[in-house]
């Protein structure tokens, strides 16, 4: 005798009950009675919140995602489509208590007996899944009956596209061809109409690893045929809708009302089903706007379920002269969907009975966030909003060239040139370690680069990266703080490791945000090239950020270095070492050559006298090393020398 169900009715469990087990047999309990004698629970089996959920339907095939002999429950148990509240795919959720015949939220199902197919015409007929994907096709024969599958990628957006399918292709076993590969949000979507491909791929999930480290994860999930596969409408059909148009267009306010047009009666007559979220009725309405009434002002698309916004983005071309639209009473989630149509220069707009009002805590963070994408508004939900305050530079502007740099006053000026021409001489020097003259016991030295999404390997910035410490990409606490480079020893050493370089100190612009008796902090920007090396001759782009204290020998000590490396622009490669210059200044200050440097390492030495010093003592004896140590050796048996001289 076959075994046959029992059904729980306030319960969403099926239950299994053979005939020739006794009634006091049957357990609640999980696993049942073959692990009443486990002494451990056993581990935790659930899935992962961005893992795909797979349910196998009673009566289907393991593993399957078709419809098997029970799958007309799924109609009457109300399952809905639940969203984590991101960009994720939506997960699925039974509410046994639920009303029946919800919408998702991504397919107009509130007729779920008739909905039209993508010619407008109304059918009849078909019911569940199947029948939903018949009657939502409007193409051929042989479209409507293969099986679709939309794959999902969460966070996709930020891969390059050709790198996603080509991982994809090189793990799955089988071929597949993406259809109508887009991205919504941050996530990225596409088709395929081949259940085992789509099945195959679903599999791949978590087994990419991204350059950032993270797994990207596939869903798969059956679908009705896609929209953009669907026909457009038929002239008769665009003829009507013309008419019903023309009677709900108000000339001498160019105004436009289609509040709930899907139910006009001129349409429903015809048997035509206008749905405005159907792209291809979205696309007849602004057609007809476009070639009849291209000066439109006002446009009411109220109580017409519309949940998204794509379509409608043609409008902000085809009709610019609008100035109010009428979007209450739908179903738009998010206020994101407003991106597509902020190209509009609304004045007043209407969002109220939609579900993304309800996202905001108050009134004031609700209108801040509308006006971020509408500017101009002055009037939202009805109510008259405060002039926006801005500039309008609708006329034609050039940007004003960039200006030199900034010290604040002469002194200043002096002094911070005459650093850096200390500093990036023994910087570009070869031997990096006299720096340590430079910075404060205490000092910490960090290294950034501009965020990237792809392989740092293959990046022309790939000998810095590993020390990249880009707080947008480096999320870790742990790792931030090693990444920070504490002490001078720490600092200098880290410098010994970097690339040798040479700087174009013609291209230098300095910015003094902060000055005081005991604090100095100051920009420095400019370009740079590397002289060894797989990147021999590449031409970088720098900002670094200096804070100093005063030191001991009247000079300027470092207590943070914050560096920022970047590939220079074209423009800046082309200007880069031109022709020989000074540093920003009026008073050129000369640089030192390499036998100069030399000399200037190996007097300090001799004499143990700091950089700055030893430099006075070379130039004033014209960079005769014998005359320097003569004059040096007589200064210092006269006591004439400072002791701030030998203070490194």
């Amino acid at each position: 005798m076959l075994p046959f169900r029992r059904w729980y009715e306030n319960l969403s469990v099926a239950a299994r009950v053979r005939p020739d087990f006794p009634e006091q047999e049957h357990d609640d309990r999980v696993g049942g009675p073959q692990f009443r004698n486990r002494k451990g629970r056993g581990p935790f089996r659930g899935h992962m919140h961005n893992q795909p959920v797979r349910q196998r339907l009673r009566g289907g095939p393991v593993g399957g995602f078709g419809p098997g002999p029970r799958s007309r429950f799924g109609d009457e148990d109300g399952d809905v489509t639940m969203s984590d509240g991101q960009d994720g795919v939506p997960q699925r959720r039974f509410n046994p208590y639920g009303r029946p015949n919800r919408r998702d939220g991504r397919f107009d199902r509130d007729k779920r007996g008739g909905g039209g197919g993508f010619m407008g015409h109304r059918s009849a007929g078909g019911s569940g899944a199947l029948g939903d994907a018949t009657r939502l096709g409007g193409g051929t024969s042989s479209e409507k009956s293969r099986s679709w599958f939309k794959i999902t990628i969460p966070y996709g957006k930020k891969y390059d596209k050709k790198w996603l399918l080509t991982a994809l292709q090189n793990l799955c076993p089988l071929p597949f061809t993406p259809i109508h590969y887009s991205t919504e949000g941050q996530k990225v979507q596409f088709y395929l109409d081949d259940a085992t491909s789509a099945n195959a791929l679903c599999k791949l999930t978590r087994r990419i690893t991204d350059t950032e480290g993270y797994k990207v994860v596939v869903f798969m999930n059956p679908c009705p045929p896609p929209s953009f596969l669907q026909s457009d409408l038929k002239e008769q059909d665009l003829e009507h809708l013309k008419q019903c148009m023309s009677k709900r267009f108000d000339r001498s306010k160019q105004y436009l009302d289609l509040n709930s047009i899907r139910t006009d009666p001129a349409l429903v007559s015809q048997n035509i089903e206008m749905i405005l979220n159907r792209r291809t009725c979205m696309q007849a309405v602004i057609k007809i706007i476009e070639e009849n009434i291209p000066e439109l002002a006002c446009l009411n698309l109220s109580n017409n379920k519309l949940y998204k916004l794509d379509d409608l983005a043609e409008l902000v071309n085809k009709a610019p002269n609008i100035k109010t639209v009428n979007l209450s009473h739908n179903e738009l989630k998010s206020e994101r969907e407003l991106d597509k149509v902020k190209g509009l220069k609304l004045t007043e707009l209407w969002l109220d009975r939609n579900p993304l009002c309800d996202h905001f805590k108050d009134q004031p963070t609700y209108i801040s966030a509308i006006r971020e994408r509408f500017p101009r508004l002055l009037k939202l939900d009805g109510h008259d909003l405060p002039a926006p305050i801005g500039f309008d530079v609708e006329t034609g502007t050039t940007i004003p060239p960039c200006k030199g740099s900034h010290f604040g006053s002469d002194e200043i000026k002096e002094f911070i040139l005459r650093f850096l021409q200390q500093y990036y001489s023994v910087y570009d020097s070869g031997d990096r370690q006299p720096l340590l003259d430079a910075y404060h016991e205490a000092a910490c030295f960090s290294l950034s680069l501009p965020f990237s999404m792809y392989n740092p390997s293959r990046s022309s910035l790939g000998d810095y990266h590993k020390d990249s410490r880009n707080i947008k990409k480096v999320k870790d606490p742990a790792t931030r703080f090693r990444l920070l480079k504490h002490n001078r020893l720490n600092v200098v050493a880290f410098l010994n490791e970097l690339p040798k370089t040479q700087h174009d100190t013609a291209s230098f612009s300095v910015d003094v945000n902060t000055y005081t008796q005991t604090l100095l902090a100051f920009t420095v920007s400019g370009v740079f090239k590397e002289v060894d090396g797989k990147s021999r001759d590449s031409v970088r782009a720098f900002s670094r950020v200096f804070i100093a204290v005063p030191a001991m020998n009247s000079g300027l000590c470092l207590v943070n270095d914050e560096l920022f490396v970047r590939n220079a622009t074209t423009e800046e490669i082309r200007r880069a070492f031109a022709a020989p210059a000074p540093t920003p200044s009026s008073s050129p200050v000369p640089t030192l050559s390499a036998s100069q440097l030399e000399m200037l390492s190996a007097f300090s030495q001799k004499s143990e006298m700091n950089l700055e010093w030893s430099q006075k003592c070379l130039q004033h004896s014209e960079w005769d090393f014998s005359r320097a140590v003569q004059i040096f050796t007589e200064l210092k048996a006269q006591g004439s020398i400072p002791e701030a001289a030998f203070i490194k």
